[in-house]
């Protein structure tokens, strides 16, 4: 099925192809490739506005999820019974806060596309779990 990311934003270049690659190599590992899903790259005012509504915290973020299927346990792949329902959900991926925290030498493209997912999974599986749990990089960047 099919990938849609969108640039919403114009504080950071954003590289689309490369970026659109390894988010296919990512869903091809998880086996979801089948599945829809959208990512949409917004800036520190967007990420802060949607975390406000959400979250009800006002500060810019690396990453927020909205799932499509919301009772699977943790590491559960949805089985749709219709073709309208092979759809994961978005993600919106704050790009100008993941620039501001990345360092010098590090790969913007490398790390925008690794952190986010990091950040998916424990989001989803703290939603599902109820635990609270941070990635394991969440003090390199």
């Amino acid at each position: 099925m099919s990938l849609v990311l969108r640039n919403l934003q114009r504080a950071v270049p954003l590289r689309r192809v490369p970026l659109r690659q390894r988010m296919e190599i990512v869903r091809s590992i998880l086996g979801v490739q089948k599945f829809d899903l959208g990512i949409i790259c917004v800036d520190n005012k967007s990420i802060q506005h949607i975390n406000r509504i959400y979250r009800e915290k006002n500060t810019p973020t690396d990453v927020l999820s909205f799932p499509f299927h919301e009772n699977l346990k943790a590491g559960e792949i949805p089985q749709p019974d219709f073709p309208d329902d092979y759809n994961l959900g978005d993600i919106f991926l704050g790009v100008e806060y993941i620039f501001q925290q990345c360092k010098e030498n590090e790969d913007y493209c490398d790390i925008l596309t690794m952190y986010q997912k990091e950040k998916q999974v424990l989001e989803e599986l703290s939603r599902r779990t109820g635990a609270r749990l941070q990635p394991l990089s969440r003090d390199l960047f």
